[in-house]
């Protein structure tokens, strides 16, 4: 059985469930985790089924299995938060949506950080558009899809560390090196589910994606959501990263604006920012 890599800091009854991207691991996450930690909300960011293990365990798992993960980290962190954000880096944004639209009123809002609609940033080679007409599992798994450099790491110093964990061979380090073609084929298949029902989610959104993004272009991505999601959408656009935002140069940045956007969630709803108390209670409470 694959061990458990999931990240877990618990603080006020506001909480943020942070999903990482396909074939990666909840490390992806863990820099943001401690920001908003620090910052006095429960995070959880769990291990999506058939990650942080071998080629095969991957590739042995479908779209539902990963969503199965999410939606059970959701009804964990639920017990113990008032509010919920839902949200995650590239394809874990796209299964943050999901969760938003099957749970409108348990999913206060979300924060899709470089979200993957579509693979196709500088760096993505120009023979994948190819892939499109793949539609059978088995074919697909003939096409590999191995991470290339830059890895999605502007910094270069934080990229030689990924690297470093990438030549480990620990998966639960650095993701799967190589992810299987019918890996991808289930990511498409539930980005085609999701795209459907962008309309209905209405719950407020804050997209965080780079620019110069390698993997996902910003107008195929972050303005694609901008243009279909059914709700209030915040976007902020970073100039200095690539793809992984959360372990690249900004970072910071990025930590500091889903706290932000937190806070100001709290106080359309009359909540205390840090704890997600209402602060008619906290007012009687001093009373």
């Amino acid at each position: 059985m694959t061990q458990d890599h999931s990240i877990r800091h618990d603080g006020g009854r506001l909480g943020f469930l942070l999903i990482h991207g396909l074939g990666g691991t909840p490390l992806e996450m863990r820099y943001v985790a401690r920001g908003l930690a620090r910052a006095g909300h429960t995070v959880h960011c769990p291990q999506l089924a058939g990650h942080c293990g071998s080629y095969e365990d991957l590739r042995a798992t479908t779209w539902q299995d990963w969503y199965r993960s999410v939606a059970t980290a959701h009804d964990e962190i639920a017990k113990a938060c008032d509010v919920v954000i839902a949200g995650g880096l590239s394809a874990g944004a796209v299964l943050s949506l999901q969760l938003a639209a099957d749970r409108p009123k348990q999913v206060a809002a979300t924060a899709l950080l470089a979200p993957t609609l579509k693979l196709d940033g500088w760096g993505v080679p120009w023979y994948s558009i190819l892939f499109g007409l793949v539609t059978q599992k088995w074919a697909a798994d003939l096409v590999p899809f191995i991470e290339r450099d830059p890895y999605g790491i502007k910094d270069e110093r934080v990229r030689a560390l990924v690297m470093n964990a990438i030549n480990s061979g620990d998966s639960a380090q650095a993701g799967q090196f190589q992810n299987p073609g019918s890996t991808m084929l289930e990511l498409r298949w539930l980005t085609k589910t999701v795209k459907r029902r962008l309309p209905d989610i209405m719950q407020p959104a804050l997209i965080v994606h780079p620019r110069h993004d390698d993997r996902a272009s910003l107008k195929s991505n972050a303005g694609y959501l901008q243009r279909h999601l059914g709700g209030l959408v915040e976007t902020l656009i970073l100039d200095d990263s690539y793809h992984v935002i959360t372990f690249d140069r900004q970072r910071d940045l990025v930590i500091n604006r889903m706290a932000q956007f937190a806070a100001a969630l709290c106080e359309s709803r009359g909540l205390d920012a840090k704890t997600g108390t209402p602060l008619r209670a906290l007012k009687g409470g001093a009373a």
